[in-house]
């Protein structure tokens, strides 16, 4: 492929607080020919080089062979709450991540840039962490070229849903980021915005496993 041509963006979790932003500033990268924004519900798409594939996580294998293209962001993810048990929440956060992987593999993606979370390990005792820990372990295994692990400490933004524990969060995370130095600089909040720009970066970077937390988002 030539310096210039325009490249195609996969983007999953559009709906999400960092994903609406990937969506977003990719929709006005300029070395971005097309992006297909792959939904579970219909959305406002931005710009006529945006398309939408609606699919059903249920249902992926009859999407699959859309997965074609650059680059994917994947940033999909649920809560227990939301999930309703620790069974369905895998099912969205390593099942449904692997399966878009194998798909993007077999199609020749380039770079698969995934949100994980801070700490995440598949020995942690955190079923949320452990989870995430997992899904790293089982994209790794696929090898692709480029394969970025985005992991945010908690996000800073406006979900469409509330969450009051986290909003309480948000708040004390603020007061506490100036004293978060050094090691520990890794565990300031970190605006979505910021997260989103992180996992386009991290598309254009070497080949190779790379896992990104925090604390390098601006570098």
């Amino acid at each position: 492929m030539g310096n210039n041509t325009p490249l195609t963006a996969l983007v999953f979790g559009a709906t999400g607080l960092t994903g609406g932003f990937v969506a977003e500033y990719l929709s006005q990268d300029e070395r971005y020919g097309k992006v297909i924004i792959f939904s579970r519900q219909p959305i406002k798409l931005m710009g006529q080089k945006t398309e939408l594939v609606i699919f059903d996580p249920e249902k992926f294998d009859e999407v699959a062979e859309a997965v074609n293209g650059d680059h994917l962001f994947c940033s999909i993810g649920t809560t227990i709450k939301k999930a309703g048990t620790q069974k369905k929440f895998f099912e969205t956060d390593h099942d449904l991540v692997v399966k878009i992987a194998q798909a993007a593999k077999v199609a020749g993606v380039h770079s698969f840039v995934y949100v994980s979370s801070l700490g995440a390990n598949p020995r942690s005792r955190n079923f949320y962490l452990r989870t995430k820990g997992m899904t790293e372990s089982s994209l790794k295994q696929l090898s692709f070229r480029n394969l970025s692990i985005i992991r945010p400490s908690m996000l800073l933004g406006i979900r469409k849903e509330y969450r009051m524990a986290e909003e309480w969060g948000k708040v004390a995370m603020k007061a506490f980021n100036p004293l978060l130095c050094g090691r520990l600089k890794k565990y300031r909040s970190v605006h979505a915005a910021d997260v989103a720009k992180a996992m386009i970066r991290a598309a254009f970077g070497s080949d190779g496993t790379h896992i990104i937390e925090s604390d390098k988002f601006n570098l």
